[in-house]
């Protein structure tokens, strides 16, 4: 994993499939060899892995190599071995998205107890082939479940600390990249902004006049356009900058909610996109009135946009869990795919062939100034949820009558 984290996601996807599908083999040709004549191996230990992490789709592979390889090995225990990797194959990918959403605390106690319970279940079917459960069974069984239950947890362990590794170094590199934008919106759109103003006001002037033709009236007006355009890329840039006090509020957010709302809809109405909205929180929390806003209807346009093509719905939801507000954003259309997913919020990259990218990357510093995060769920064809969690602190919990609104 350390070695193809900065290699594209589907290439990665292949090169893990295809390294665990070789640990199977090697764990099948060379087995653990027990002095009282039996053998164990680890095969089941990565199956187990790529089956919680990666589901149906990713342990299929795994399922047809591990019996094909074991068919080759031929001997007893070929169709026990079926048997088995069915009865795992079947079921525990089941368990995947439960799985992914679970904490990393949990998911390897998660995984060590999966792996511990297969086993037990193997050693239940093992014991049928035994005229009596006698001394050689039970050091067999012990051997078996305390190897697979210590091996499958320090597996686990470097798994979840290699991911949080990533994931700390993205952050620390996602909160470089968004401090740097602020300090050099702020400075760099308020030198813009004077030059372009003044360039305007004499532009007009200059339109107004007698004196020139019809064709340099013209290009004025192209002129204008241009500097208009460009006012509003500085407008967008401004937006980065840090919070302004005169902007700065103490509220739950319902007011903001309730107008960013009501200014989407004509926008939804004319994409035939309903909205769903949906209120419930009684935190407070201090934050930029404006940057909230607009971060709030990048997000809802960047919904609406996806559905353009066959209509949707756009569903708000806000409400309090764990000493935090969390806004959750859901629409119903062409989604992403994990390659893209992983880009969002980087400058200049944006899923619309139209697209800047300022959007989103306005929408992750906004959210980074407030100390919260963002979680992106996506799938191709089914839709996006953008969760954003922010934390409030013990002087923003006050409780107020909870409010709903459709």
């Amino acid at each position: 994993m350390i070695f193809l984290e900065n290699r594209l996601q589907t290439f990665n996807i292949y090169i893990l499939i295809m390294l665990t599908s070789l640990t199977m083999v090697l764990c099948m040709a060379f087995p653990i060899k027990l002095e009282i004549g039996y053998i164990i191996d680890l095969r089941y230990i990565p199956f187990i892995i790529v089956a919680l992490y990666g589901g149906y789709k990713r342990v299929l592979a795994l399922y047809v190599i591990l019996n094909m390889y074991r068919f080759f090995i031929g001997g007893e225990g070929v169709y026990l071995s079926l048997f088995f990797s069915t009865i795992i194959f079947v079921l525990v990918p089941l368990l995947s998205h439960w799985f992914n959403r679970l904490g990393s605390r949990n998911r390897i106690i998660c995984a060590s107890l999966i792996s511990l319970s297969t086993m037990l279940f193997y050693f239940s079917a093992l014991s049928f082939y035994f005229q009596e459960l006698n001394r050689e069974f039970w050091t067999l069984a012990f051997y078996g479940l305390t190897t697979h239950l210590l091996l499958m947890a320090i597996i686990m362990l470097l798994i979840e600390q290699i991911i949080a590794n990533m994931k700390a170094r993205e952050k620390y590199l996602n909160s470089e990249r968004l401090n740097l934008v602020s300090e050099l919106s702020a400075s760099v759109s308020h030198e813009i902004r004077n030059p372009l103003t003044v360039t305007n006001g004499f532009l007009q002037l200059l339109n107004q006049s007698e004196t020139i033709t019809q064709e340099e009236k013209k290009y004025i007006e192209y002129s204008l356009q241009e500097l208009k355009r460009a006012e509003k890329i500085v407008s967008d840039f401004l937006a980065f900058a840090k919070p302004q006090s005169e902007n700065m509020l103490y509220s739950n957010l319902e007011a903001e909610m309730e107008y960013t709302k009501n200014v989407i809809i004509p926008y939804a109405n004319m994409h035939d996109v309903e909205v769903e909205y949906n209120f419930k929180n009684s935190l407070y929390k201090r934050y930029d009135k404006n940057q909230l806003q607009q971060c709030l209807i990048n997000l809802y346009k960047n919904g609406i946009e996806a559905m353009k093509e066959n209509g949707g719905t756009l569903y708000i939801d806000v409400y309090e869990a764990n000493k935090s507000i969390i806004i959750k954003i859901r629409d119903t259309g062409v989604g992403m795919d994990n390659e893209e997913i992983s880009r969002l919020g980087r400058p200049y990259y944006s899923t619309k062939t139209e697209g800047t990218g300022l959007g989103m990357l306005m929408v992750y510093s906004t959210v980074h100034k407030l100390k919260g995060t963002i979680e992106v769920e996506s799938e191709k064809r089914k839709g996006t949820t953008f969760s954003i969690t922010l934390p409030v602190s013990k002087s923003g919990q006050i409780s107020l009558n909870h409010s709903s609104r459709r």
